[in-house]
């Protein structure tokens, strides 16, 4: 998602979706360790998207944009 897409998002909406990212960063995690991973760049695009929802949100608590 791009921090566009998070914006039109309720506060809500974006603390679950970060919530869903971080269980399935864990999951990601998990695979890599156990070998099962297929797709490696997944972690990072999961770890990037978490770090545009938070920006967002700490963007709306300074009321910036």
């Amino acid at each position: 998602m791009k921090a566009k897409e998070f914006r039109n998002l309720t506060t809500a909406e974006i603390e679950q979706k970060i919530n869903s990212l971080k269980e399935e960063l864990f999951n990601l995690r998990f695979q890599l360790a156990t070998g099962q991973l297929d797709n490696p760049t997944r972690i990072r695009e999961v770890r990037r998207t978490i770090a545009r929802a938070k920006t967002v949100l700490r963007e709306r608590e300074l009321g910036i944009g």
